[in-house]
């Protein structure tokens, strides 16, 4: 489904990505980990479209996204979930959804948010936003209420259900456990695993290196801009060097 073929990229002349190579499938959920500053971010960066590609190419199934803007990738069917979240803080959580929803080709005359409701009668995104919902009660609930008083497990609920308005094929998400409680981590974790069971292929970069990887298939690990480890989650937690690097000398 996504493939990421011997990619570099650059920030001015400093190499962040040196040849770096990956594939997610068809309900599958891939982890990379590595140490902060490995070039993770980065690499999502230059497969959404967000930083350029130097060399190499990035695939969506047959179709090349190297070299496209952002947008279109995510009209093309990636979905992108950023560290940090990047929410519309004064924007109520309905308003924020539907904005996920903008490349639906149905919407193609949308002017401003006012249109919210002319929005909604379209059936793929009411469609979308029920599954949302479906996912997160808790949103539903809360539709009305502005994005910057969630609390921050809400807050990246909201970040993951404006992805899926875009009906991706593919979900890539960056440190969604960042300064969320233990708990809702794993219920945020869990909540990929169905994701996956509802067809979709998940790339996930996550410091949480033991969590990310128990319900992973495969990991790849990352050091200096390059994938310098990678094979099936359960290999990955049995490596020496992960272990030690990664994931405490202790784990069993």
């Amino acid at each position: 489904m996504l493939r990421v073929e011997k990619v570099s990229a650059h920030y001015g002349h400093a190499a962040a990505l040196r040849g770096v190579s990956l594939s997610v499938n068809t309900n599958e959920v891939v982890t990379v980990i590595g140490s902060n500053g490995s070039g993770k971010t980065t690499l999502l960066n230059a497969i959404s479209g967000v930083l350029p590609v130097s060399d190499g190419a990035v695939w969506l199934g047959d179709i090349k996204l190297t070299g496209l803007p952002a947008h279109m990738s995510v009209r093309l069917g990636l979905g992108y979930v950023p560290e940090g979240r990047a929410l519309f803080g004064p924007m109520s959580v309905l308003d924020n959804l539907v904005l996920g929803a903008y490349s639906d080709p149905h919407l193609r005359g949308w002017r401003s948010l006012g249109d919210v409701k002319w929005c909604l009668r379209h059936d793929s995104v009411n469609r979308n936003l029920e599954y949302v919902f479906s996912l997160f009660p808790i949103l539903k609930e809360r539709q009305r209420q502005q994005a910057n008083n969630l609390s921050g497990g809400e807050q990246q609920m909201l970040a993951i259900g404006r992805a899926l308005m875009s009906s991706p094929r593919v979900l890539v998400l960056d440190e969604p456990s960042l300064g969320l409680a233990p708990t809702v981590v794993k219920e945020m974790l869990q909540l990929l695993v169905k994701l996956k069971g509802d067809g979709l292929a998940i790339l996930l970069v996550e410091q949480d290196a033991m969590a990310s990887l128990r319900i992973s298939d495969r990991g790849y690990v990352m050091n200096r801009g390059r994938i310098t480890i990678e094979g099936s989650a359960k290999a990955l937690l049995c490596d020496d060097r992960v272990r030690q690097a990664y994931l405490g000398k202790a784990v069993t």
